[in-house]
């Protein structure tokens, strides 16, 4: 169980430092006044999972806590609380992501290239409606979420060291259930249907390169390497996900949550935010440079000395 713990500790860490590198990035490029459409959602994206990893579970944000000598109710629930809004915006920004590159992407003569223009000046608009709902909807955890007391008297689920879920009735249960799954299957069905649509694009295009038999065509794009880039998020994404979920529903529904089973939940439900920001800097060519340049200064500097 403490090997498990460790590597849980050092996904977390991992995860953290390649996230606020990023943050840092796309901070810098914003203030900059250099960013593109796909840097704001990016950024949301990498702050988004900054909190998702200090809430999930028994490190981070409860740790404050602590330190502060915060009562463990107001603790579970502010923490619960804040690991599902994030978890929701990181399906709902990371399927926008999707969405996004598909119909920038998309050839002027088809349907989505009359959004192109709409969805890059509305999108203040779409990330503000995107945190409302979510943080209304994750609101009903405040009610059933608080410190953990005796399960055999009170028959808790305990999710973490601390906390737990408070007995619910059927239809309370089944209806939670149903419009978080309703929401998850509309999203991730979206995600699904515009990484397939950028794939034939991809296909198409690569094709129309081989008949040109031009080596320039052939050399990859900066949208192309985009495309394979938010594909690559959107697989990883989709896979962890629903492991995470079917651990979830299947918890619920059993009244059952094992230290080594919740132990595993949590490391699927960072992996993805722990992979993201590494996929995301090893494809992009401005990290890259900014990089290869840091190292060149920082080895030159080396030698003087």
């Amino acid at each position: 169980m403490s090997s498990l713990k460790n590597v849980l500790y050092f996904q977390a860490g991992l995860g953290v430092l390649a996230n606020m590198f990023l943050l840092f990035f796309y901070t810098s490029i914003i203030l900059g006044h250099k960013s593109k459409p796909m840097d704001m959602i990016s950024f949301q994206l990498t702050f988004i999972h900054i909190v998702l990893v200090l809430s999930g579970g028994d490190i981070g944000l409860t740790d404050i806590f602590e330190s502060l000598n915060i009562e463990n109710d107001f603790k579970c629930k502010t923490t619960f609380y804040i690991n599902r809004v994030m978890r929701g915006l990181s399906v709902c920004i990371t399927c926008l992501l999707s969405v996004f590159q598909a119909v920038t992407i998309s050839p002027s003569t088809s349907l989505l290239a009359k959004f192109k223009h709409k969805l890059k000046r509305h999108m203040i608009y779409v990330f503000f409606y995107l945190w409302s709902f979510n943080l209304s909807f994750s609101s009903r955890w405040i009610f059933y979420v608080g410190a953990f007391t005796n399960v055999s008297e009170t028959n808790q689920m305990k999710v973490t060291k601390t906390c737990s879920l408070f007995p619910m009735n059927y239809i309370t249960r089944a209806l939670i259930l149903t419009v978080t799954t309703s929401r998850d299957v509309f999203l991730v069905g979206v995600m699904l249907i515009t990484s397939a649509y950028m794939v034939i694009i991809l296909f198409r295009h690569q094709k129309q390169c081989k008949h040109l038999h031009s080596l320039s065509h052939l050399r990859a794009s900066p949208e192309k390497r985009a495309t394979q880039t938010i594909l690559m998020l959107v697989v990883v994404f989709v896979v962890m996900y629903w492991v995470d979920f079917i651990i979830s529903c299947t918890a619920v529904l059993l009244l059952v949550y094992h230290p080594v089973i919740l132990t595993v939940q949590k490391f699927v439900m960072n992996a993805y935010p722990t992979i993201a920001p590494l996929v995301q800097i090893s494809s992009d060519n401005r990290i890259i440079n900014m990089l290869t340049t840091l190292w060149s200064k920082c080895h030159k500097t080396f030698l003087k000395g």
